[in-house]
This record gives C-alpha cells, sequence and structure tokens, in this order.
C-alpha cells in the first residue's frame, strides 16, 4: 500500500497545482478583460461627449433656432 499511496500523493500534488496554474491564469486574464473593458468604456464616454453637441449650419434662413432633443443638442444657426 505504500506504493499507491505515494502515487496517489503525486497524482493530488499534481492536481493540485495545476489548479493553482489555471487560478493564476485566469486571474490574470480576467484582470486584462477589466483593463479593456475599462479603457473601451472611457473611450466610448469621451466619444459620447463629443457627439452630444452637434452644430447644424441651414443656409437662406433668418432666425436663430434652438433644438434640444434627450442626448443631442442640435442649433441651427441661419445665414445670409
Amino acid at each position: 500500500m505504500g506504493l499507491a499511496s505515494k502515487a496517489g500523493d503525486l497524482v493530488f500534488k499534481g492536481f493540485t497545482a495545476g489548479l493553482g496554474l489555471v487560478t493564476i491564469y485566469l486571474t490574470a486574464t480576467f484582470s486584462f478583460n477589466v483593463y479593456k473593458g475599462l479603457s473601451w468604456h472611457n473611450a466610448q464616454s469621451a466619444l459620447a461627449s463629443f457627439k452630444k453637441v452637434l452644430i447644424v449650419v441651414t443656409c437662406c434662413s433668418s432666425d436663430f433656432k434652438t433644438f434640444t432633443s434627450k442626448d443631442t443638442v442640435l442649433f441651427s444657426v441661419g445665414c445670409r
């Protein structure tokens, strides 16, 4: 029974070491994906704030009008 016990110990230690390596790998990839996701979110937020103001210039109109919607502010400027 001594040889089977040692073989079982080695198998268990190898399995445990494998679980440890998989845990480290998954932690690293999760952290990397969180970083990439936050970077993407910040880029989208910057792009959204850039697109919030949309200026529309219409010619042949003599009045100045301002239109607002939920996410976008539209300015219609008349020019002569």
